[in-house]
């Protein structure tokens, strides 16, 4: 499982280079799917962030609920291929599946959504073998919310970060209170990144905001720090005292 969602990263990540390196993000108008917890949080976030959404769901107290909130919402059975062309879906840039608990659903509608040649796909999938089926069909960009929610939720759970974001190539982005061999000195004297392989990038004292560190920077006993580094030097790094 950790290395398929390694390799789903590595995936996504190149395909948002090329999609960002090209004019089509200046189109901001987003078809998303499936309005459930997943679903519609995601439209409420890409409203609040200034896109133009359409929520479309076969539950018409969903779409009723959340029709006030959205640019456009619409009742349609998107695996319907004929409802996404009446929904004009076919002209949008990116579009979402967010149907995670109904496959079947997932997969025609990610189908019909190809086969309307919609630039830019993404859709949750509830396993690793629903993902593969979405990326065999050609689905630009396959989420695992769960798996990947709970891979970053035990490495809190099991240690003393504060929050956990890991990237391609096994490399990782950490909050956490600083260990004490970290403390009392400044960082460029302090040796952290050649003895423990990370760098400290920012640092928050009690009552006050996070700012960059320097080699200057002396970080003191209760700081919160940001740390980088490859994830097992990270892990390492926040356990020590």
């Amino acid at each position: 499982m950790v290395n398929y969602l390694h390799a789903l990263r590595r995936r996504r990540t190149k395909q948002l280079t090329a999609h960002y390196s090209s004019d089509q993000h200046g189109d901001q108008r987003v078809a998303v799917i499936g309005l459930g917890r997943f679903g519609s949080s995601l439209a409420n976030e890409l409203m609040r962030r200034g896109w133009d959404v359409l929520g479309v769901d076969t539950d018409s107290q969903i779409v009723q609920r959340l029709s006030d909130d959205l640019t456009h919402a619409a009742v349609a059975d998107c695996t319907d291929p004929e409802s996404l062309r009446q929904l004009g879906v076919h002209e949008f840039t990116s579009a979402v599946v967010g149907i995670g608990t109904d496959i079947e659903a997932s997969i025609l509608i990610a189908t019909n959504l190809l086969d309307a040649e919609v630039p830019n796909i993404w859709a949750k999938a509830i396993s690793r073998q629903h993902g593969q089926i979405l990326e065999r069909l050609g689905v630009h960009h396959v989420v695992l919310p769960e798996h990947e929610m709970g891979e970053r939720v035990a490495h809190l759970v099991t240690g003393r970060m504060l929050d956990f974001i890991e990237f391609d190539d096994d490399y990782a982005l950490v909050k956490t209170v600083a260990p004490e061999v970290a403390t009392g000195m400044p960082l460029g004297r302090s040796e952290v990144r050649s003895k423990y392989g990370v760098t400290v990038v920012g640092i928050k004292r009690p009552g006050e905001g996070f700012t960059y560190a320097t080699a200057e920077t002396v970080i003191a006993k209760g700081d919160v720090i940001i740390v980088t580094g490859k994830t097992q030097a990270v892990e390492s790094f926040t356990e020590l005292d």
